[in-house]
């Protein structure tokens, strides 16, 4: 069995005296792992580094084997933003979360293309635009697992203007007015994932991260006894004390 095809680095686990298990997400395959011979050297430290793009070979013996991959470098993503903590982070807490939530060898085509647009222009987005991205790919995770967002009307009353929360209960949207007597009870709804002209702001960045996050708490990790991996809430914890650059 072999195939070769791009993928995006997510995780690297060591094995044994200086291999790795490698933990990529392809288009074709989906989220696909294989061992990389001498993958721990320190040639290949800088190429299996979170977010870069790789030119990937598997092969095994038997399809349901872990394999062996060759992984010749192709983009490096990761040291373009390397001087940026928040844009880093915001990388490294997706490349975290699709290995938590995902199946392996599953393919979510969408899920890759927007992963790979997102690595690709990180270093020529604004720290805020990175971290904006991470909120909408993490809608668009929901979406794929199949318990995506309704944020195109009001729950209680239809209107499509003034959506300002979201329900905990239902994950539809809840405009302004309706919501206003439960907001305690309620999800804040980013303006930025209803509009594409407003603004986003670091307060929009951090609601849009908590919405996000207590779905993918609530319906794909506590169901199976996981919980946010720790890259993804330290991302929650620096957009939170303020967005910018070391």
């Amino acid at each position: 069995m072999e195939w070769l095809q791009d993928g995006i680095v997510l995780t690297v686990r060591p094995l044994g005296e200086g291999s790795v298990i490698l933990d990529a997400l392809t288009r074709d395959h989906g989220r696909h792992l294989g061992v990389v011979r001498g993958g721990g050297s320190r040639r290949m430290a800088g190429v299996l580094e979170s977010g870069n793009l790789v030119r990937l070979t598997w092969r095994a013996r038997l399809a349901e084997q872990l394999g062996s991959y060759q992984a010749e470098p192709n983009q490096a993503r990761t040291a373009a933003i390397f001087h940026d903590r928040i844009k880093l982070a915001s990388i490294v807490s997706l490349c975290a979360l699709v290995p938590a939530i995902t199946p392996e060898r599953h393919a979510y085509p969408r899920l890759f293309d927007a992963l790979d647009a997102l690595t690709d222009a990180a270093s020529d987005m604004t720290t805020l635009e990175v971290a904006a991205a991470v909120v909408r790919f993490e809608l668009l995770l929901l979406e794929e697992l199949g318990f995506g967002l309704d944020l195109r009307e009001c729950t209680a009353t239809g209107i499509l203007q003034d959506l300002a929360f979201v329900s905990p209960k239902s994950g539809r949207a809840v405009s302004l007015s309706a919501g206003a007597p439960y907001r305690e009870r309620l999800l804040r709804l980013p303006a930025f994932l209803t509009d594409a002209n407003v603004p986003v702001s670091v307060a929009c960045v951090a609601d849009g991260l908590a919405l996000t996050g207590f779905f993918l708490d609530r319906q794909l990790l506590s169901p199976h006894q996981k919980a946010l991996p720790a890259a993804r809430l330290r991302l929650s914890e620096m957009v939170a004390a303020g967005l910018g650059s070391d």
